[in-house]
């Protein structure tokens, strides 16, 4: 089989989103695809077999203990921030906030979910969902729509936490990085690649250029606000009990900052006291559950009926149920490009044979196609960083310039693509529709990627 056809599951994916808007079926037609294409590797004759395979590959993303905690958590977060809103707490919070003065207008409400983004740089998802959850009610309340406030939160939480990379995504680099026989130690060739790591950088200086001018260009400024209500959910007749706001923006407080607790705590236990080796899908998982039952506990003793509690509950699952469908179509999705080969592919297109200053600028473009299309920066670094380093020793480029270029290349997709999970975070947290966000998102995503690639080729030029 042709190694260019490995392609095709993505770009049918990427395709059908653009020209349907509708992710579902895009993830759903490529999965398909992919199957197909991996059994006409072996037996063409049995191409009938590809919707049978297709639903088997869905079923397989259960067999990761780490795949279905971060499922239940998608469903749990969407009855905790039901819950919160039902209760009353974000009218509260956001109401004292701005009476109190913290908050006085558009710029400063984007720039506190700026900086939450910034501080809480420990755990991508948790700074997503931190900021997102805070600053909603904020940007309802101040016109700002919710595609701005999930611009602001993707493209501010991935690229810190890969800055300050104390965090997973920092020990998973360190352990590529520890193959390769560099007289700079792998701890020196990451802290040195923080500085090149140019597309995260310009990024952040993007998104505060946006929040300071109050300036959008493309689909965002099309976008609309929504308005702040009570309660978006439906509910019946039962009368809701007279609370007190400072007990409403507990409601809201406490959970969050159990949320944070919880997160920071289960990752230290998992990672033996180091953070960086924590597992972050039983962090999200617990910390999740417990905020939960802290919401729900203060809810039951400030009056509300045990069936409104419920009933809440029950809707905010519904209400985070195509999300959920999309994060298992994805998983399910790069689980089957995997077997394809399709990352491989896209790294091996790189030729040696290329002028040396070209190579950085090439390895980000790469990475950033890679993790577009395939909607993972784990699988892209996995696969780069072996291609990369090996290249940096033969060409005598420096190790931390490539490795810049690889991880920026893998930030790129993570939080802009559509089949990635970050994406998806930031869509949740925000509460944005996942393909608004990515069209909105998509032209600034852009326009720092090009600015990217040039400042490699000027950098590769002089080095």
């Amino acid at each position: 089989m042709n190694e260019f056809l490995t392609l095709l599951p993505p770009i049918v994916a990427i395709i059908v989103v653009m020209w349907r808007k509708e992710v579902s079926i895009a993830l759903i037609l490529a999965i398909v695809t992919s199957e197909m294409l991996l059994i006409c590797q072996d037996d063409p004759s049995r191409v009938w077999l590809s919707i049978t395979n297709s639903l088997d590959r869905v079923v397989t993303v259960f067999e990761s203990a780490g795949n279905t905690r971060i499922v239940l958590f998608s469903l749990m977060i969407g009855a905790l921030m039901a819950l919160m809103r039902f209760s009353g707490g974000v009218i509260a919070t956001v109401k004292a906030i701005v009476d109190k003065g913290f908050v006085k207008n558009k710029r400063q409400a984007g720039l506190l979910s700026y900086f939450v983004g910034i501080v809480v740089f420990v755990e991508s998802n948790l700074s997503m969902l931190t900021t997102g959850v805070l600053s909603r009610g904020l940007f309802d309340r101040f016109g700002i729509s919710r595609e701005k406030l999930a611009y602001i939160v993707d493209s501010t939480c991935a690229p810190v936490c890969i800055l300050l990379c104390l965090n997973g995504w920092g020990a998973y680099v360190l352990a590529l990085l520890s193959n390769y026989p560099f007289e700079p130690t792998s701890l020196e060739i990451l802290l040195g690649a923080i500085a090149l790591n140019f597309y995260p950088i310009l990024t952040l200086v993007m998104v505060l250029f946006s929040i300071i001018t109050d300036k959008d260009f493309g689909p965002m400024t099309k976008t609309k606000p929504v308005r702040l209500e009570n309660n978006n959910l439906k509910e019946s007749s039962q009368s809701l009990p007279k609370v007190s706001d400072n007990k409403k923006m507990l409601m809201f407080i406490a959970p969050l900052i159990t949320l944070v607790i919880g997160m920071v705590t289960v990752m230290l236990w998992t990672g033996q006291g180091q953070i960086i080796k924590g597992s972050g899908s039983h962090a999200i998982f617990y910390a999740t559950a417990l905020a939960l039952c802290v919401v729900i506990l203060l809810m039951l003793l400030n009056g509300f009926k045990q069936q409104q509690v419920l009933k809440t509950t029950y809707q905010g699952f519904a209400e985070l149920m195509p999300l959920v469908i999309i994060l298992v179509l994805s998983i399910a999705l790069g689980m089957s490009l995997k077997q394809l080969g399709t990352g491989a592919y896209l790294a091996s297109v790189m030729s040696t044979y290329l002028p040396v200053f070209i190579i950085p600028a090439l390895i980000f473009v790469i990475g950033a196609l890679m993790s577009f299309t395939t909607g993972t920066s784990w699988g892209t670094f996995a696969l780069l960083v072996p291609l990369g380093m090996p290249i940096a020793m033969e060409m005598g480029l420096p190790p931390q310039l490539i490795l810049a270029a690889v991880l920026g290349g893998g930030i790129f997709g993570d939080h802009c693509s559509p089949l990635s999970d970050s994406t998806l975070m930031a869509s949740v947290a925000s509460g944005c529709d996942l393909f608004e966000h990515v069209k909105t998102q998509l032209p600034y995503a852009l326009s720092v990627g090009a600015t990217t690639t040039v400042l490699y080729l000027i950098t590769g030029f002089f080095i």
